[in-house]
């Protein structure tokens, strides 16, 4: 049987809030799988990441990771809608499932308490993305196989 293998996206940007979701991740992926990790600048970039990692065959999934905050312009509604959407197009286009953990809070200010919040929030996030991409792969299998 073969490992199952997975990459891992992660945006640069408030890395050490986006980080957390990488170890949630692993952390509910567990040692049976293998996870190469791939930092990207931005939530923008990860789109053409994720594709080029998909086309290589090499990938049962791939979850990427963005925390896309509001600057006091209104942008980040267009960034993380574009990044959304180049997601599940890459996917879509190669046939491998993209997973985002890619979160746009509206209230977010750059404090302790958020950081605190946001950092325990990406946590979960990446357990509830391992678990979606175990349950994908899984319901892939299965239906090959029938």
């Amino acid at each position: 049987m073969t490992q199952t293998r997975y990459a891992f996206i992660k945006a640069n940007w408030h890395s050490d809030i986006v980080d957390q979701s990488l170890a949630g991740f692993r952390e509910e992926i567990g040692a049976d799988a293998q996870i190469d990790v791939f930092d990207v600048p931005g939530a923008f970039e990860m789109p053409l990441v994720a594709k080029d990692l998909a086309a290589t065959g090499s990938y049962d999934a791939i979850a990427c990771a963005a925390f896309v905050v509001d600057g006091g312009i209104y942008r980040h509604d267009f960034v993380a809608q574009a990044v959304v959407d180049g997601l599940m197009r890459a996917g879509l286009d190669t046939n491998v499932p993209v997973l985002s953990v890619s979160l746009t809070p509206h209230a977010y200010q750059e404090t302790d308490h958020h950081n605190e919040i946001y950092r325990a929030h990406f946590i979960e996030k990446g357990r509830e993305a391992a678990r979606a991409a175990k349950m994908i792969v899984k319901t892939r299998a299965a239906i090959k196989a029938a």
